[in-house]
């Protein structure tokens, strides 16, 4: 059975979320529940693995083997994954952010190889939806220690970037970008169990992993009413 902590999020904190576009909650996933995720991560780059290995190949699907890896919304397949997107945890930080009612959005495992896990360019997640749609919430989990080295995402506050709306983005390669000004935005360096909480109109990017250890960490995404594309899907 899951333990849960209650999560303490400041009016400070809110604050910061209202006028910056983010927050930081330091250690709010508990020790059992941050295993767990370390744990389903690894099933699924497993798989990933096994996947390659009988294509005969290193990248599959996005996934650059040993460099970075994108497995996303396959939480229907994991164990217990269900029992940390729909726990009171991330039920508070869902009412805190968005209100009352919150719905999954979306869920995925960003994961930077050791020595040489690829950096991700400046965007907006909104940048991503060529369609209008209601602003929505980005989980940023943390399961390892964060830090510079070992490429931990950086935030580019509202009061910086000069807008709260959404910006054109060019794709580059993999990534989409938005941001091409000289600010290097603030490091999000925080202990592994932390969330780092933004919107979808946020800046934010990452570096390379230059440590010897791979970095792990689980974004999901909730928003505050379903979201429909132009084709009524």
């Amino acid at each position: 059975m899951s333990v849960h902590t209650a999560v303490n999020i400041t009016e400070e904190q809110k604050k910061s979320f209202n006028d910056e576009g983010f927050m930081i909650l330091e250690r709010v996933i508990p020790d059992e529940m941050l295993a767990m995720l370390r744990d389903e991560c690894k099933d699924f780059i497993d798989k990933e693995h096994a996947a390659m290995d009988k294509a005969g190949t290193d990248t599959i699907r996005g996934n650059i083997r040993d460099k970075r890896y994108f497995i996303a919304q396959r939480y229907k397949q994991g164990k217990r994954l269900h029992e940390f997107l729909f726990s009171e945890e991330m039920a508070e930080i869902c009412r805190a952010t968005l209100g009352p009612d919150a719905y999954l959005m979306y869920e995925q495992w960003v994961v930077k190889g050791a020595e040489q896990g690829m950096k991700f360019s400046w965007h907006q997640d909104s940048g991503y939806a060529d369609f209008p749609h209601k602003r929505y919430l980005t989980c940023w989990c943390a399961l390892d220690d964060m830090t510079v080295e070992n490429g931990t995402a950086y935030i580019l506050p509202f009061s910086r970037t000069g807008t709260r709306g959404v910006q054109p983005h060019v794709r580059e390669g993999l990534d989409m970008v938005g941001y091409h000004g000289a600010d290097p935005g603030d490091p999000v360096l925080v202990p592994a169990g932390s969330i780092a909480v933004f919107t979808s109109h946020t800046f934010h990017r990452s570096g390379f992993n230059t440590s010897s250890r791979m970095r792990r960490v689980y974004v999901v995404q909730y928003m505050s009413e379903v979201m429909v594309d132009p084709d009524g899907k």
